[in-house]
């Protein structure tokens, strides 16, 4: 598909004059679903598809810039970005930063520049059909949080020297851990995440 895509950009004389970006919204479905052998391998990194775990959360961000060379960034984005830097690619205006949770990240794109450190989070509130459960997790630096919200399990990574996640070391850094939680449970509060409710 992506390369019917880029046939007919070049076909109709537009591919040097278009930005062209390849992402995923989650990780590569890593376990059997219905009659499908899963389709991908996410290793080394743990899980996949419905986790929040770095199989269903780390995901490949191609863009294709015109006059750009090839390279390769561990600069990390995510899918919020995409809004504010569309439209600064473009020449508009960029909303109320305050009003976004992404931001502008054309510059790393065009120029190499590093990003400013953030904290990114994520919110997955239910089951999924691949084994997921309703979870939070947040990542700062190389820092990594993993609340479990049925069991208030609470989880932590390093993910520069763990990036598959295999080493939980809550209970060897309590300070950072209980940081961390505390930030996530306040992003909750602040966007309203609605949290799973039990059903009788």
């Amino acid at each position: 598909s992506v390369g019917r895509v880029m046939a007919a950009l070049r076909a109709n004389g537009l591919l040097e004059n278009t930005l062209v970006l390849f992402t995923s919204d989650n990780g590569g479905l890593h376990v059997p679903e219905g009659p499908y052998t899963p389709a991908t391998s996410n290793a080394p990194l743990r899980a996949g598809k419905g986790h929040v775990y770095e199989g269903g959360i780390r995901v490949p961000f191609i863009a294709r810039i015109p006059g750009r060379r090839p390279g390769v960034s561990d600069e990390v984005i995510w899918g919020a970005d995409l809004f504010p830097t569309l439209l600064r690619l473009n020449g508009l205006p960029i909303p109320d930063a305050g009003s976004l949770e992404g931001q502008d990240v054309s510059a790393a794109l065009l120029t190499n520049r590093p990003l400013p450190r953030r904290t990114l989070y994520w919110h997955y509130p239910h089951y999924s059909n691949q084994g997921g459960k309703p979870a939070g997790a947040i990542r700062d630096g190389d820092w990594k949080l993993v609340e479990q919200y049925e069991t208030g399990t609470v989880e932590l990574y390093q993910l520069d020297r763990d990036p598959d996640e295999t080493r939980d070391v809550a209970s060897r850094y309590p300070a950072r851990r209980d940081e961390l939680l505390g930030q996530l449970r306040a992003w909750r509060t602040t966007v309203r995440a609605a949290m799973p409710t039990p059903v009788d």
